[in-house]
């Protein structure tokens, strides 16, 4: 199981928000073809198809957990997943 992969699954099962790497929740967006733009410590996920804006902001080295939910509603909302990875 790759890594996307197995962050993909913390998410959608979502009983460890507060431990999903930052950096693994923007690799899992990009390969899920979101645009990201960075302004200041501001990381803006955009994508074609899906008309939510993602905005993310590191705690430490860690997601913010509302944020990681935010994720997981829009994954399941427009149906993204591991055919994507």
């Amino acid at each position: 199981m790759s890594r996307l992969s197995k962050t993909l699954e913390q998410i959608l099962r979502g009983n460890s928000d507060p431990n999903i790497d930052f950096n693994d929740l923007r690799s899992l967006l990009s390969a899920l073809k979101f645009r990201e733009r960075i302004r200041g410590s501001h990381h803006i996920f955009t994508r074609t198809g899906v008309t939510e804006i993602i905005n993310l902001q590191p705690k430490g080295s860690k997601a913010k957990s509302y944020q990681v939910r935010q994720v997981r509603q829009l994954i399941t909302k427009y149906g993204l997943g591991e055919d994507d990875v």
